[in-house]
């Protein structure tokens, strides 16, 4: 049987999402019970935080062990307010602990981190070198709150501006993409706050970019209940996890999607046997 030429069976494409991305714990968690796992991974923001991880080998429960005592207060500096309010020293820190890989290359599952270009004011991606936490860590840089990241001469800043859902970014190299988004809208809560305003106002702009996207991919889970969640509210991990696992069951037991993930694991076992 003849088969269109694709590098990859199948992709994940993780969306942004602040503390929500404990969500996609909870998504992979339940694809991988479902008996399937990606050969590439596009995260923007905490999707690429949790991808990195994911690709380097921990499991959806490793991951949330090694963040079980993770604050945001832990993973960032306060500095002088000139680019942001804060410094990202304890992710940069995190990562440099618990990743294993020191390079793209050094990853198990190719991961495609997705950042804005603040020269060029559009999506750049990261997927290769040695760069790898500096590229993770420029994904989750949200402007104004985070200092953007210096990487070989150029600033970058949260993917998430331009591609908060990063599924056409691997579209073309998947012959299956399945897509979680774990930052659907929220309204805005008040008193209002520096942090709150900057918070929604982000969201905002996040949001308008994800429904082409949402459109190109194969599978869609959507994890609804996430709307209390404020994007740095690390307190409530389990969860957080459980209600993407939730999310992600009910999707994974639709008609149409059994069908999809029945012909993926087809084309899987065909293309090991070629």
């Amino acid at each position: 049987m003849k088969l269109p030429i694709y590098p990859y069976n199948l992709g994940y494409a993780l969306s942004g999402g602040g503390a929500r991305g404990f969500a996609h714990l909870g998504v992979l968690s339940a694809l991988e019970a479902y008996g399937i796992k990606p050969q590439i991974i596009a995260g923007t923001s905490a999707g690429s935080l949790v991808g990195v991880l994911y690709a380097d080998g921990y499991s959806p429960e490793e991951i949330l062990e090694i963040s079980e005592h993770v604050y945001f207060k832990q993973l960032v500096e306060v500095t002088k307010p000139t680019s942001g309010f804060f410094k990202t020293t304890g992710i940069s820190d995190f990562l440099r602990k618990h990743l294993r890989a020191k390079s793209f290359e050094e990853l198990k599952i190719p991961l495609v981190a997705v950042v804005a270009d603040m020269h060029n004011s559009t999506t750049y991606t990261f997927s290769e070198g040695k760069n790898l936490v500096e590229a993770v860590v420029a994904s989750c840089s949200v402007p104004i709150l985070f200092e953007p990241q210096k990487i070989d001469g150029k600033y970058y800043c949260d993917g998430g501006i331009f591609k908060n859902l990063p599924v056409s970014i691997i579209r073309d190299q998947c012959r299956y993409v399945i897509a979680s988004n774990v930052s659907l809208m929220q309204k805005l809560t008040k008193p209002l706050t520096m942090k709150s305003v900057a918070e929604h106002t982000f969201k905002m702009m996040s949001n308008s970019n994800v429904l082409e996207d949402s459109k190109l991919c194969d599978i869609l889970i959507e994890v609804h209940g996430l709307e209390q969640t404020h994007m740095f509210d690390f307190d409530n991990k389990d969860k957080l996890v459980e209600i993407g696992k939730h999310a992600a069951t009910i999707k994974l037991n639709e008609t149409d999607t059994e069908e999809i993930l029945s012909n993926c694991k087809k084309y899987d076992r065909l293309t090991k046997k070629i």
